[in-house]
């Protein structure tokens, strides 16, 4: 257990969590072992758990609707999650979700186990929802620059190549 909790510290999104809050999380997680190219879950799937990443790496990909299938979107590494809009509402996943590497090992966080802690310990869910809302800003955030850069640099490519 003490292995968890000292991994769940160095997380983003269990960031000033207290000690005691962190043994509570650490006893709802459930630890999973995926191998190179595993996936982990796909696209248009349900979605009821959060994952953080404890080692290896996790490609988030979106099917691009090429016949080459899926394209990687983000590499996600030890310490990052995802998973995490499963926690707002219980919709599709919008991603595939596949191990980058071998040995890859996640943490499992069932959706209602961990709304349940939350409801039952306010100050811990209130710093949860912080946290993982300032996480999604971050990634909104990269996900607005890459789109820019596609919108505003590659065009300009193209024209200089006419």
């Amino acid at each position: 257990m003490n292995n968890l909790v000292n991994f769940l510290k160095q997380s983003d999104i269990f960031y000033q969590f207290t000690p005691t809050q962190l043994e509570l999380v650490a006893n709802l997680c459930q630890e999973v072992n995926f191998n190179e190219g595993d996936i982990i879950f796909r696209e248009n799937s349900a979605s009821k758990e959060l994952y953080v990443i404890a080692q290896g790496e996790v490609d988030i990909l979106i099917h691009s609707g090429e016949s080459n299938g899926n394209t990687v979107v983000a590499k996600l590494r030890r310490g990052q999650s995802f998973g995490e809009v499963a926690l707002v509402d219980e919709g599709l996943r919008s991603a595939t979700a596949r191990a980058a590497q071998k040995e890859t090992q996640l943490l499992v966080i069932q959706r209602d186990k961990l709304i349940m802690l939350c409801e039952t310990y306010p100050h811990l869910g209130y710093r949860l929802m912080y946290n993982l809302a300032a996480d999604l800003a971050m990634k909104i955030r990269n996900t607005d620059l890459r789109i820019r850069e596609q919108l505003l640099y590659k065009p300009q490519e193209k024209n200089q190549a006419s």
